[in-house]
């Protein structure tokens, strides 16, 4: 039996049984019509997927993976996973939202036939999505080091005592602040955590790092937007006695001692989409939010235009 020249990577929501059939039923789609199909090891224990012949199984990520696209089922922790998975590849990823928000899926769950029509006929674009580096250094040895699609998080180990932690950008204190964190994000991850703790909205072309504080007391705690080749840093008090965590897209995790200084900055490494339309960012956010746009009348440039056309 002679190998596919094309595979797709499922990445499965692990602990949802109808996630695991509609992967199953995705699977035997894409093998009929002499697509090889791949899942991480871990979602082919005792799951549909796994009675499916002709299924290979994949160790954790890999940067050798040899696969054009990354379906994924699930939800956008599905979806980080899956850009987990996938790290270094290249292999864009296409989100089927089997969640609530879903902001990072492309298709609906309703949609999943003609999603993987398009997927067989290979009807999709790609766009780029910028990634954060991050290290973590106490008394000048590196800690921890990482990645993130939409966000790096310092915040507090525990409920009771506060965070104190000084923020620098491009070399240069900010301020100082007693809080209970700081989220740095990406404009992929400003609908995520970002959007949580008052951030802003950002367009996902815009080429920007946001900086977000978390419930911090101080006068001047507002989110922070900066260029793309800013260089930002969270130091830790060293007198402080409480103790906080790094998170990245809250999948990777470290525990930071006092004194302990966080750099983030862009990664050279983007993650790659795969977008079945060309739909309106604005739309999205409609759509996801569920917003209020009764009354509009349309676009203001198109009124303009009949307004003209008319006189």
């Amino acid at each position: 039996m002679s190998t596919p020249s094309r595979r797709v990577l499922l990445v499965t929501h692990q602990s949802r049984r109808d996630a695991q059939e509609l992967a199953a039923a995705v699977a035997t789609r894409l093998l009929s019509s002499g697509i090889g199909v791949c899942a991480p090891a871990e979602d082919l224990v005792g799951t549909a997927l796994s009675e499916v012949e002709g299924v290979g199984a994949v160790d954790g990520p890999s940067e050798d993976l040899d696969c054009e696209l990354v379906c994924v089922l699930g939800g956008d922790g599905t979806i980080l996973r899956g850009a987990e998975l996938s790290r270094g590849s290249g292999a864009p990823l296409l989100g089927v939202n089997l969640g609530h928000v879903g902001f990072l899926a492309e298709a609906e769950k309703e949609d999943l036939d003609a999603t993987v029509e398009r997927i067989c006929a290979r009807d999709y674009t790609v766009e780029e999505r910028t990634t954060l580096e991050v290290r973590a250094r106490s008394n000048g040895e590196l800690l921890f080091t990482s990645w993130a699609l939409n966000e790096v998080s310092v915040e507090k180990a525990s409920r009771e005592r506060m965070l104190e932690l000084t923020v620098e950008i491009d070399g240069r204190p900010l301020s100082t602040w007693g809080c209970d964190g700081v989220v740095v994000a990406t404009p992929t991850g400003s609908t995520a955590y970002a959007f949580s703790a008052g951030g802003p909205v950002v367009w996902p072309d815009v080429e920007a790092l946001l900086l977000v504080p978390i419930s911090a007391h101080a006068l001047f705690a507002r989110s922070v937007v900066v260029g793309p080749q800013s260089h930002l840093a969270v130091q830790l008090l060293a007198h402080s006695d409480a103790s906080a965590v790094l998170w990245c897209d809250g999948r990777r995790a470290v525990t930071l001692p006092p004194g302990a200084q966080v750099e983030v900055e862009r990664s050279g490494q983007p993650v790659r989409l795969a977008r079945l339309s060309s739909g309106a960012f604005t739309d999205r956010l409609v759509q996801k939010f569920d917003l209020p746009v009764h009354g509009w009348r349309g676009s203001a440039r198109q009124r303009l235009a009949e307004e003209d056309g008319s006189r």
